[in-house]
């Protein structure tokens, strides 16, 4: 693990303490799990750094002034801000601007197969999990992430 990771790891670990993601479970096992999905998927310390931190300002754990503030790499920095959803925002202009920002696909591509794995979904009622599985579905869509999750 490089410096910029764990100093990610620490600062988004802080920044999400208390949260719980839509099963109930801590939000840090997400951050985790897409951090680790970035590694797997031979992903640099700047995007791993990036996945800690990916839901930190959208979630408005931290603000963009932080970020801009912060200690990372501008690699790092544009990521986040990538695939940081801002109201109100189509899905196609979220999209457009994560594969117009180096880095940031892979990160996404993490996110979004922790997001729709099947045994996270299965303690969603039917509904929600019938509506998240369309939204995971349409953003792999939009960003050519063709096959399966995962």
């Amino acid at each position: 693990m490089g410096p910029a990771e764990a100093e990610a790891e620490a600062t988004a670990r802080a920044a999400h303490e208390g949260q719980t993601d839509k099963a109930g479970r801590p939000y840090a096992e997400h951050l985790k799990a897409v951090a680790d999905g970035v590694r797997a998927r031979g992903g640099d310390d700047e995007q791993i750094a990036a996945a800690w931190l990916h839901d930190a300002v959208e979630d408005g754990r931290l603000s963009e002034r932080w970020l801009a503030d912060a200690p990372l790499g501008r690699r790092t920095k544009d990521i986040v801000l990538a695939v940081t959803k801002r109201p109100g925002e189509p899905p196609e202009a979220y999209a457009a601007r994560i594969l117009a920002t180096p880095g940031a696909l892979l990160v996404k591509e993490a996110d979004l197969a922790h997001n729709a794995d099947p045994a996270r979904l299965a303690v969603l009622d039917e509904a929600t999990r019938k509506r998240l599985a369309e939204k995971y579905a349409r953003m792999r869509a939009l960003l050519g992430l063709t096959g399966e999750a995962g």
